[in-house]
């Protein structure tokens, strides 16, 4: 699966080269209950076809057609606000005092989307800046400390993989977990000792580390934007993983396990390597939010639904209570 970045950047090349004009839209600010957040975009074709996403579909409705009205036939980017009142809310189907501010390039240089396409591609993270003033792209290195910056007149969007995450073992569930992280643009590595499980690894953008998962938590020199995931249920390799990750910065540290096997690992974390109680504590285990999860890819969403929530600050969800089964007809077994 392909991060938004690499879905518009390569609709908008298969669309230059085919000879299609296609402008370029982009959420600089938002003011309430907007729908998309600030450095999403979309592309938008000549003939009305569209990648990506700026709004719930009203707003892309509105520039769809006034593109067909031949509104976007400059070269040079400008502003577009939606939502300024109560009743243009209304209309463009927005939430209530949501408002958008969108950066809209009539005619994106060519060029520069080459070169962020090659960047993101690498596994690079780069900054792209538009002046309206000027009318220029300029494309540079970035960092995962950077952020969109919008002062009116330029806007500047960060772009590839603004995260990263260290999976633990090369199992079906690490499979399904690593595809799954790279659409949601982290950069993922996997680290298995195990030849028997690692030998045939070949997720493609999931890069394979040799060693022992303890000295590629070291390694990679972990920050506030990665997270480490644990799933051989193996202590030896599990383990000696989280004591180093619950020692870095990483926003987010699981491991898999029953909630009798996780009592178990954080009594040993406690007892046997020094952490903290606060240290122990960031643990998330067992691993993923309590939705019932039981095949490799149910377990996959539940692991990113608790890293997404985790990354965007909000509050861990209480334990689920068990419901009774359903039987075939849909009824409920006591």
């Amino acid at each position: 699966m392909d991060s938004q970045d690499s879905q518009v950047l390569g609709a908008v090349r298969r669309w230059a080269q085919a000879g299609h004009r296609f402008a370029l839209v982009t959420v600089a600010r938002t003011w309430g209950s907007a729908p998309r957040p600030p450095g999403a975009w979309m592309a938008l074709r000549d003939d009305g076809q569209v990648q990506g996403s700026v709004s719930g579909g009203c707003i892309e409705d509105d520039l769809i057609a006034r593109m067909a009205a031949g509104e976007f036939r400059g070269t040079r980017p400008f502003v577009q606000r939606y939502g300024v009142t109560v009743d243009e809310a209304r209309r463009f189907g927005l939430p209530c005092g949501g408002t958008l501010e969108l950066v809209i390039e009539p005619a994106p240089d060519a060029a520069a989307l080459d070169e962020l396409a090659r960047r993101t591609a690498a596994g690079e993270l780069a900054l792209r800046t538009v002046d309206l003033d000027r009318g220029t792209v300029a494309i540079r290195d970035g960092c995962r400390s950077d952020a969109l910056a919008w002062d009116g007149r330029r806007l500047t969007t960060l772009h590839g993989p603004a995260w990263r995450l260290l999976i633990i073992g090369a199992g079906q569930i690490s499979r399904i977990l690593a595809s799954m992280a790279q659409a949601l643009d982290y950069q993922v590595w996997v680290c298995d000792p195990r030849v028997e499980y690692s030998g045939g690894w070949d997720v493609a953008g999931a890069t394979l580390l040799p060693g022992m998962p303890d000295n590629a938590v070291v390694d990679l020199d972990l920050d506030p934007r990665s997270a480490v995931v644990a799933l051989t249920h193996d202590p030896k390799l599990d383990d000696m993983a989280l004591l180093e990750a619950l020692k870095s910065p990483a926003f987010y540290v699981g491991a898999l396990g029953s909630r009798a096997n996780s009592a178990r690992r954080r009594e040993r974390l406690r007892q046997h390597f020094d952490l903290s109680d606060a240290e122990v504590a960031r643990l998330h285990g067992p691993v993923g939010l309590p939705i019932g999860s039981r095949t490799p890819p149910e377990i996959a969403v539940s692991i990113l639904a608790e890293m997404t929530a985790a990354k965007n600050g909000v509050p861990a969800a209480a334990p689920a209570t068990e419901a009774p089964a359903a039987d075939r007809a849909g009824c409920r077994v006591d």
